[in-house]
């Protein structure tokens, strides 16, 4: 089950990014599809294939681990404002892309690259699973390379659940609180990700299930907000496609 994961992920992530090519080539709307677009890029990450070959182009020292992070960072920021003003919460808009948010998402980026290059080279592995017996040094470090690269995250997700939740409840069209209650999940799986990093490790093997589900979540809340977006707008102008949306 944790092999068909990633794929579901990708699949789900790439749909979304195809079914949004007409409108962001009428200029409807890109960031959504950019969105979509780097989420797919992080689930082809995510898979091993992909990855053992992508980070043998360059150099096999798992620079392909903190680019995939990376990515991840920029997907849930960019996630994150669309539903802050979308959602009308200006308290988390100004947690996550005013000043303080700003600095928190550099503080991490700069973590995840450091303690990164503080550890020795371990051979290709998407889940960083050798990392760790590469060197003792490694195995000191890693909880911190974990705790940059979900901490982030969690932020983040901490930030919008309040909004997303309030918005379950309100008197909303039932696609745009189903989109909600779907990111909220993915805001909670989040959450759940990081506790997993500091767990016993019995429950270490759920994690990817946990942080695949938080993807597929998001990504499919995104997508019924979008059609809600789509329907809408169709109620409005008949006679308009809703590809143009």
């Amino acid at each position: 089950m944790s092999e068909i994961l990633p794929w579901i992920t990708l699949v789900v992530c790439a749909a979304a990014a195809l079914a949004r090519i007409p409108s962001t080539m009428r200029g409807v709307n890109p960031a959504l599809f950019f969105i979509f677009l780097l989420a797919t890029a992080a689930a082809v990450l995510s898979i091993e294939q992909f990855y053992v070959a992508i980070d043998g182009a360059l150099g096999g020292l798992n620079i392909a681990h903190v680019l995939l992070r990376l990515i991840v960072f920029a997907t849930i920021y960019l996630i994150a404002v669309r539903v802050t003003k979308g959602f009308g919460a200006p308290d988390a808009h100004r947690m996550i892309a005013g000043p303080p948010g700003l600095a928190v998402l550099a503080i991490f980026s700069v973590a995840l690259v450091a303690v990164f290059l503080m550890m020795a080279p371990a051979a290709s592995s998407v889940r960083f699973q050798d990392a760790g017996a590469a060197s003792p040094r490694n195995e000191a470090l890693l909880p911190f390379y974990w705790a940059a690269a979900r901490g982030y995250l969690a932020y983040v997700s901490l930030a919008l659940l309040p909004a997303l939740l309030r918005s379950v409840k309100e008197r909303l069209p039932l696609l745009v609180r189903t989109g909600a209650a779907l990111m909220a999940a993915g805001a909670a799986a989040t959450v759940a990700g990081l506790c997993l990093e500091f767990s016993p490790a019995q429950l270490l093997p759920i994690a990817p299930a946990v942080n695949n589900g938080a993807v597929v979540f998001y990504t499919s809340g995104l997508v019924m907000v979008w059609l809600a977006r789509v329907k809408a707008a169709q109620r409005r102008s008949h006679g308009t496609s809703s590809t143009e949306r």
